[in-house]
């Protein structure tokens, strides 16, 4: 049965960029990792750690138990914690596809087998933005018109060049840890200067609707069935 790596979130984001190293070394063609955090954390883009209240904001949410780590990836404030499976699919494109809608093809990669997850449920699987939501997207995946998975990406190019390598990372919220999370990203929002404020009810996790015991076990399957059929030689 397969289970997530319990990791801290520091060395999730670590084991995440090795695996996109190795596939860009043309070492292995994919990289499928699920991760579960055994810590917490608040991770967000590099770019926000250039705004003036950065360094103040970071030392409120450690002092409530929400110490900053940055990512690689783009997007807004997402909380980690025990409550979160992290989703890493990393790939190179068959080289038939070229570079044409390469970002939108990559996030339905990563999206679509969540879908069918939650349609086999008998969830409403639905993609976009929910008003209210951290990290909101275009990407986001919704169960019954709430968050349910946030969604972000980043592309590198293979060894000498030859072809891009993108890492499409997902973080699904498992259990139901919505109003602290909510509470330490408006917290750090405000002490660092910025507008957006979130909410509880805007989100929901997967184990709220759905006990699921064999979700990953499913997803496993799914995104390996997707896989083998677009990289099939």
């Amino acid at each position: 049965m397969t289970q997530p790596i319990a990791l801290t979130v520091e060395a999730g984001l670590q084991a995440e960029q090795d695996l996109l190293a190795t596939v860009c070394a043309g070492d292995q063609d994919f990289a499928l990792l699920f991760w579960q955090p055994s810590d917490r954390a608040l991770v967000m883009p590099r770019r926000l750690s250039r705004l003036p209240g950065f360094d103040a904001a970071c030392v409120a949410s450690a002092e409530n138990g929400w110490p900053v780590l940055l990512r690689e990836t783009g997007g807004e404030p997402v909380p980690q914690s025990a409550a979160t499976i992290n989703i890493a699919l990393v790939y190179a494109p068959p080289r038939s596809e070229g570079d044409h809608g390469r970002i939108e093809t990559a996030y339905r990669r990563l999206c679509d087998p969540i879908c069918m997850l939650l349609t086999e449920l008998g969830g409403e699987a639905s993609l976009g933005e929910v008003e209210g939501a951290f990290c909101d997207g275009r990407f986001n995946v919704n169960l019954d018109g709430r968050k349910m998975v946030g969604t972000a990406q980043r592309w590198r190019q293979s060894k000498g060049g030859q072809r891009p390598v993108g890492l499409v990372h997902g973080a699904l919220l498992l259990d139901d840890e919505r109003e602290s999370m909510v509470q330490a990203v408006n917290r750090f929002n405000q002490v660092c200067g910025l507008e957006q404020r979130v909410r509880a009810a805007s989100h929901i996790a997967l184990h709220e609707r759905f006990a699921a015991p064999q979700a990953i076990e499913r997803l496993d399957t799914l995104y390996r069935q997707m896989l083998a059929q677009f990289l099939a030689p």
